[in-house]
């Protein structure tokens, strides 16, 4: 059977991670780039804050090419829209026919992610769709994978700057999904099995940063993939080390 040539949307962070863990062993599966929205002004991944360097760090590790499309700061909807799909066009344009994301349960994203795709021509991909999320980051821990909070909501400022553990998991409030799929936290991936090498990070200043509204429905780029009721949310600033 001809193989699928993908692109797979990388955020850096630990649900990105293991989708992609499982991916690997797909061999219908063939991903040819690991795509990120940069912020532009600031050379870090969108709404998570994370380095670019960091960012270049993992795909060198990964051993797969990274893809970055650059958008300013808080797109409009349109104008990340319109961005993505001329980026679509060009990659539709190399053959690929599939795009995958680490989305674990949030139905309007996934709609809407569709609904982009389809309109270039592209299916969408899901591998860790519907599976329950406690079950993920245990399995994301057993397998040796590590991850430190890059950012969070504002009711979560604390943990900004933490790696995650199953005692960790364990001590969040009963409305916070354990994965963060409602935008809780957002995280960067810096050890596991599809990295070649850990990669070495020290945590630096905390800083706080009001948004408004989220202005499009990509939780790469917007705070927050389901709206919270926040007014900003708190970065831990991770500083690549040798």
């Amino acid at each position: 059977m001809e193989s699928k040539k993908c692109i797979f949307n990388w955020s850096g962070g630990k649900d990105s991670s293991l989708a992609l863990y499982h991916c690997l062993q797909d061999p219908e599966l063939e991903i040819k780039y690991l795509v990120t929205t940069v912020n532009d002004a600031m050379n870090r991944i969108s709404m998570h804050g994370v380095r670019e360097e960091l960012l270049i760090r993992q795909a060198e590790e990964i051993g797969i090419p990274l893809y970055q499309v650059r958008l300013p700061e808080m797109p409009g909807m349109k104008e990340y829209d319109d961005t993505m799909r001329t980026h679509l066009d060009i990659l539709k344009g190399e053959g690929i026919t599939h795009s995958i994301f680490g989305d674990i349960f949030l139905e309007d994203l996934k709609k809407y992610r569709d609904e982009r795709l389809a309109e270039a021509g592209m299916a969408g991909i899901y591998p860790l769709w519907k599976r329950d999320t406690h079950e993920l980051i245990e399995e994301f821990l057993s397998l040796g994978f590590g991850t430190v909070i890059a950012c969070t909501q504002e009711r979560l400022g604390e943990l900004a700057g933490k790696e995650i553990t199953r005692e960790l998991i364990q001590s969040l409030p009963a409305d916070v999904d354990v994965c963060g799929e409602n935008g809780e936290f957002h995280t960067y991936c810096f050890k596991g099995p599809i990295f070649k090498n850990p990669i070495n990070y020290v945590t630096g200043e905390r800083v706080f940063k009001e948004y408004a509204a989220p202005k499009n429905a990509d939780d790469t780029c917007a705070p927050g993939n389901a709206k919270p009721a926040v007014s900003g949310f708190w970065y831990c600033d991770l500083l690549p080390q040798k």
